[in-house]
């Protein structure tokens, strides 16, 4: 049964010779246990810099998959220790990006829970930085 949900969700970015940058963002969003996952999803706004996305977490045994589509369309794996790929499609073009995971921790139930990813990212094999993103899921009334 999907239950609407308050995400509180707060994302560093750490690249080299530059101070981390942090964004945070409240928003509302849905929560699903289906096929033996979670999914988790909101939509993006003009805050993020995304508006016309629709963002899903979709958590699973040892893997973590962010997909987004709308205006910019993508999908990152995370599992700790191994590289993956992905293809990051936007308005004006498109980026090849490897994502490795270094931490990759979740605690869900059927109310809420959280979800926390470092991982570093290179962007057309050049070394990009490190990004480090915190989700705290809560239901709504």
């Amino acid at each position: 049964m999907k239950q609407n949900v308050l995400l509180s969700i707060r994302g560093t970015q750490r690249y080299a010779d530059q101070e981390p940058e942090t964004i945070e963002l409240v928003t509302d969003g849905t929560m699903e246990f289906t096929g033996g996952g979670w999914d988790i999803s909101y939509e993006e706004s003009a805050v993020t810099g995304m508006e016309g996305v629709t963002t899903t977490f979709r958590v699973e045994p040892e893997k973590v998959t962010l997909t987004r589509r709308g205006n910019l369309n993508s999908q990152m794996v995370f599992q700790e220790g191994v590289s993956h790929d992905s293809l990051y499609q936007m308005e004006f073009g498109a980026l090849m990006l490897t994502i490795q995971a270094s931490r990759v921790v979740y605690d869900l139930v059927s109310d809420g829970g959280s979800i926390d990813l470092v991982y570093h990212i290179n962007i057309e094999n050049t070394e990009a930085g490190e990004i480090d993103y915190h989700l705290d899921i809560r239901a709504r009334e």
